[in-house]
């Protein structure tokens, strides 16, 4: 609700949103579900990758919720005892956007995280070209090239890493997010 007053004073009330202006209502990613078996080994691997523990509340033996939030995101991930039923490890394809591939991977490595060596995809790994070509996704090391994109293209650089149990990380270079994001 927007409240103007007009000339005279008079008190004037409009609803306006972005939705009635043809805009989009905001989605914004918040949280992602991520099936751990053991939540004090999850806990400590991500406390080693440097993410922020945001919290760790525990109400009973059967439910206990742990939330961190990666450097630099708006998104974070949760893990926990009777919080998911899906498999430990089952969460795939989990993107973490960096500005630096080469600088992000050697700080995961230095924390004590293995982490894969840098590599960009033949075909152009979820890199949507300025062609206006289709984006791609492959399955994991299917056509990997050695090293950075050549031309350090964004979203055409890539690193992987998982967590104890298996959930997977992909670490991309971004410099210039494309138009709308």
């Amino acid at each position: 609700m927007l409240q103007l007053r007009d000339c005279r004073g008079a008190l004037t009330v409009r609803y306006v949103t972005e939705a009635m202006e043809g805009h989009p209502v905001d989605l914004k990613l918040e949280l992602i579900m991520l099936p751990v078996s053991d939540v004090d080994r999850a806990k400590a691997f991500y406390e080693a990758a440097g993410f922020r523990l945001d919290v760790d509340k525990a109400v009973s033996e059967e439910w206990r919720a742990v939330h961190f939030t990666p450097p630099g995101s708006e998104g974070s991930i949760m893990f926990g005892t009777g919080i998911t039923s899906a498999a430990p490890g089952s969460a795939q394809g989990l993107y973490l956007v960096v500005s630096d591939i080469e600088e992000a991977r050697a700080e995961l490595v230095g924390r004590g995280i293995e982490v894969s060596e840098v590599f960009h995809d033949a075909g152009g790994l979820m890199y949507h070209g300025h062609d206006g070509g289709d984006i791609v996704h492959r399955a994991a090391g299917q056509a990997r090239i050695a090293g950075p994109q050549p031309a350090r293209a964004d979203y055409g650089s890539f690193a992987t890493f998982s967590d104890p149990d298996g959930n997977g990380w992909v670490l991309q270079e971004v410099k210039k997010r494309a138009p709308g994001r």
